[in-house]
């Protein structure tokens, strides 16, 4: 028997439930098992939990998109007892059961190798939130060396800062050389955002509002994860040549935004997808944080919690009222 945070649909409504299962009910369509040390908490996990948005495909579900811990049992050829792998993305949490959860059945295909230098904790503490920050980066950095952008040489813009993706995103641009402004709802929070490496912080009220279609040109770069008018008005006022990695829609999915940046100033937008990305991106992703990362900075951002609070924890993150990153650890 393990825990497990279950979801299901009752006739009386949608539930989140913390109960035991038995491995017997571990999805059959997996062929790699793993017993699982640390999951953590996305914003998707949030809307599954609490049902305020159909991220959840079937039930019973268990969510959880991300989990790291070591392979007890597996059909795969590439993995075998013992060995230390993560999970983000790929449906899991949504339509296969996922890493909120002492143990997991899922396809070794797709399993990362947890880099050496990282623990399972340290992984949860990045999670999909931080993987998805670092292809962001990757795609800012592959453009910038195409362009001759060179550190420095300009601002880069990180929106929806006090969250998950933007507290990693700061502090690798940051590591990198970047002077990075962050964008938040809660000014309260610019001691901590400037300890992560952001030179400035702004009011997101700044960006959040319909704006002219083009704008004082200021951003080399912009990692947002907010959306609508706060992505919109990123791309009005990146500068001659800049890029934008847009991977959320925090403020809204809809981009209330003119062609004019794109073809006026030649500004490149590009969209980042962490659930379905190749695996040779994800493995990239995940050897560059192990280099990349401030652990320390990373530690600052992290709150543990057990298994059974990640069900109130979920509404708390939807709220805007979780800073950084929560890792689960779902054997507390």
């Amino acid at each position: 028997m393990f825990k497990a945070l279950v979801i299901t649909k009752p006739e009386t409504g949608y539930r989140c439930d913390l109960t035991e299962l038995d491995e017997a009910q571990l999805p059959a369509s997996g062929d790699v098992t793993v017993r699982i040390d640390y999951s953590t908490l996305n914003y998707k996990d949030g809307l599954a939990i609490t049902g305020k948005s159909p991220v959840v495909r079937s039930f019973p579900m268990v969510p959880g998109i991300d989990f790291a811990g070591s392979v007890t049992q597996s059909d795969h050829p590439k993995w075998k007892a013992g060995d230390r792998v993560l999970l983000n993305g790929f449906g899991v949490g949504e339509s296969h059961w996922g890493g909120l959860a002492q143990m997991a059945r899922v396809k070794g295909d797709w399993l990362v190798a947890l880099p050496d230098t990282l623990s399972e904790r340290e992984a949860m503490a990045v999670g999909t939130a931080g993987y998805t920050a670092m292809l962001c980066v990757m795609a800012l950095q592959k453009h910038w060396a195409e362009a001759g952008v060179a550190p420095g040489s300009g601002e880069v813009l990180v929106t929806g800062a006090g969250g998950g993706v933007g507290g990693v995103a700061i502090s690798l641009l940051a590591g990198l050389g970047h002077t990075v402004v962050a964008s938040t709802g809660r000014p309260q929070e610019a001691a901590y955002l400037k300890a992560l490496g952001a030179a400035a912080v702004m009011d997101r009220n700044e960006l959040g509002a319909p704006g002219k279609p083009l704008q004082k040109e200021r951003w080399i770069g912009v990692v947002d994860s907010v959306g609508s008018h706060t992505l919109a008005n990123a791309c009005a006022s990146t500068r001659y040549g800049g890029a934008v990695a847009a991977c959320g829609l925090a403020q809204g999915m809809d981009l209330p935004a003119s062609v004019a940046p794109f073809i006026l100033r030649g500004v490149t937008l590009f969209g980042i997808d962490s659930v379905m990305a190749p695996m040779a991106r994800r493995v990239a992703a995940w050897d560059a944080l192990a280099r990349l990362l401030n652990r320390d900075q990373l530690a600052t951002i992290t709150r543990e919690i057990a298994l059974g609070e990640a069900i109130a924890s979920g509404h708390d993150i939807l709220g805007g009222q979780v800073r950084g990153r929560l890792v689960v650890n779902v054997n507390r």
